[in-house]
């Protein structure tokens, strides 16, 4: 494996949730890019929607439901589409799951600072 990768490999965290019909769905954290996708997706007038915007990021970020490729979409009827097939059980574990997947931060007196240095 090359050196770029690994690095790519690394940013692409792979998230398993089972939700409350027993569905297994694979997610992935959105990085930069795939939001600026979601962005084009959603059009100018719903990416401004943060309601919206929300629901449509957590469908967004599904990768498999039960081992089925679900393909990144590019159009506000397809993340309509996905939203759709997740129901309000899929998108509360996606939620919960990439919740649980971010830790806690890390303390603020240690952000951008050497230890010692006030915030």
């Amino acid at each position: 494996m090359s050196p770029s990768q690994s690095v790519i490999g690394g940013s692409e965290r792979i998230i398993t949730a089972i939700d409350a019909r027993g569905r297994k769905l694979t997610l992935r954290q959105l990085t930069s890019l795939d939001t600026l996708r979601l962005f084009k997706a959603a059009g100018p007038d719903l990416s401004q929607n943060t309601s919206w915007l929300s629901m449509a990021g957590l469908a967004f970020s599904v990768t498999e439901i039960d081992g089925v490729p679900i393909p990144r979409p590019t159009t506000e009827t397809q993340i309509e589409g996905i939203v759709d097939r997740l129901g309000d059980e899929g998108l509360a574990a996606i939620a919960d799951a990439l919740e649980e997947s971010q830790g806690e931060p890390p303390p603020r007196e240690h952000v951008g600072n050497l230890p010692g240095t006030l915030s």
